[in-house]
């Protein structure tokens, strides 16, 4: 049995911790109103988007004058799989859970023959998939440094990606993040964006229209945009489920170090009322010995 000294040494340390995880939790539910703002107010700019591309796109069919970005490079044997995870860990199973979806798609296409390269967004991904996974790591994007996503740093991984897949690199590109839906809630995600993959709306509008210039011509333009709109919601929908990850976590932290706290103090006062008893025993044999 520990003694009194070491288990009161142990209470303190755990109410220590107990203090960190629930500042870490304040922290995160003052980042999540933000993030989650952020990521809820771009969902209706990217799914209008897409639904306007989704329209042209139907419009040109299987025409082989298509831009290459919406008919693709006509193989899919190299597939460039973009993995984006958080810079910082402490945020439950964020990360893994992303990790754990790359890693089985690339699994699957290694099995079917296929070639994988992974661009890593986020260093706890890269972590996470270098055991198993290293050989296929083609690059990485370092975002330690930003303290709030823009537009701007979607923009740049979608420049890299565009310009992999100008140059022949792959042939199909995939981004996997987490859709926020919750605080104890985030979906995994994997999203093709390369060539460009369209849902069909059940109340998708039939009214008909005629572009200025030609449908191709307009997607050659919108399509770059495409792909790093859909970057950039990815980041945004990442950032909500990585502190609503990092507030249950840290919730969760802070619950288990009340409970240990408490069975720590339960057992202190037992080990001091015995060694009270024990005193006493002593002190009435020594007094009955006399």
């Amino acid at each position: 049995m520990p003694n009194l000294k070491d288990l009161k040494n142990r209470i303190e340390s755990v109410k220590s911790t107990r203090k960190i995880t629930k500042a870490m939790q304040m922290v995160a539910a003052a980042k999540l109103r933000r993030a989650q703002d952020a990521a809820e107010a771009s969902r209706p700019y990217t799914e209008r988007f897409n639904a306007v591309l989704a329209g042209l796109a139907a419009s040109v069919g299987d025409s082989d004058a298509g831009p290459k970005l919406l008919v693709g490079s006509g193989s899919d044997q190299v597939h460039l799989l973009v993995v984006m995870t958080a810079e910082r860990g402490l945020c439950g199973g964020f990360n893994s859970s992303i990790a754990k979806l790359a890693r089985a798609k690339a699994e699957e296409l290694v099995a079917a023959g296929k070639t994988v390269k992974i661009l890593t967004v986020g260093k706890k991904g890269r972590e996470q998939l270098k055991r198993d996974l290293a050989d296929h790591f083609v690059g990485h994007v370092d975002l330690s440094e930003v303290k709030r996503i823009g537009y701007d740093n979607a923009a740049d991984i979608a420049t890299d990606v565009l310009g992999r897949f100008d140059a022949g690199e792959f042939d199909v590109a995939t981004i996997f993040f987490n859709r926020f839906q919750s605080v104890i809630s985030q979906i995994p995600t994997a999203q093709q964006i390369i060539p460009a993959s369209f849902e069909a709306e059940e109340d998708a509008d039939a009214t008909l229209y005629d572009y200025e210039p030609s449908e191709e011509a307009i997607l050659a333009d919108l399509l770059p945009r495409g792909v790093a709109t859909q970057i950039f919601a990815a980041l945004l929908e990442n950032g909500a489920s990585e502190q609503g990850a990092r507030m249950s976590a840290m919730d969760n932290a802070t619950r288990n170090a009340g409970d240990m706290i408490d069975r720590l103090t339960i057992e202190f006062n037992r080990s001091r009322q015995a060694v009270i008893t024990n005193e006493l025993i002593e002190i009435i044999s020594g007094a009955e010995a006399l």
